[in-house]
């Protein structure tokens, strides 16, 4: 499925969680904080942002850390594996070109950014940038799609 996607965001919903998706407005270094090292990965103008929150919540919540890294820059921590914070993230971000969705790994503990801890309603789904949006496969029919529009650009 091709969807168009602007400075709007695009908001996938299943029954019980959901994935928020904005595209990089400019070029950026991101920041990955790990306990180990610190290291930058380049974002360009349409690389992806996602917001997974595999139990649900509230989308303000990561409608907020969407524009935290995309607006703002702010840099990603990185939780080592069985780290005892990892339970208590309610929503995990991840960006780049291209993104899997996988339900099998712990939140918060993997570094690299073509991957994202999801329900398993989204599992196995990938979203990738076009042109002019975005390309999501392998998404289950129950996942239903909707826009929202983006935060004010604070000053920017």
């Amino acid at each position: 499925m091709n969807l168009p996607l602007g400075d709007e965001l695009l908001l996938l919903e299943g029954s019980s969680s959901f994935l928020l998706i904005g595209r990089v407005r400019e070029p950026f270094a991101l920041c990955i904080e790990t306990f180990e090292e610190e290291y930058c990965q380049t974002l360009e103008q349409g690389d992806l942002v996602a917001v997974s929150a595999p139990e649900g919540g509230v989308v303000e919540q990561a409608r907020m850390l969407l524009e935290l890294l995309r607006t703002f820059h702010a840099p990603l921590v990185v939780l080592p594996a069985d780290h005892p914070g990892s339970r208590r993230l309610s929503m995990v971000v991840s960006a780049g070109p291209e993104i899997l969705l996988a339900c099998g790994i712990q939140r918060g503990t993997h570094p690299e950014q073509h991957l994202i801890c999801s329900s398993v309603e989204l599992a196995g789904a990938r979203i990738r940038q076009t042109a002019d949006g975005v390309e999501i496969n392998n998404l289950s029919a129950d996942i239903s799609f909707r826009y929202l529009q983006s935060l004010p650009r604070y000053g920017k």
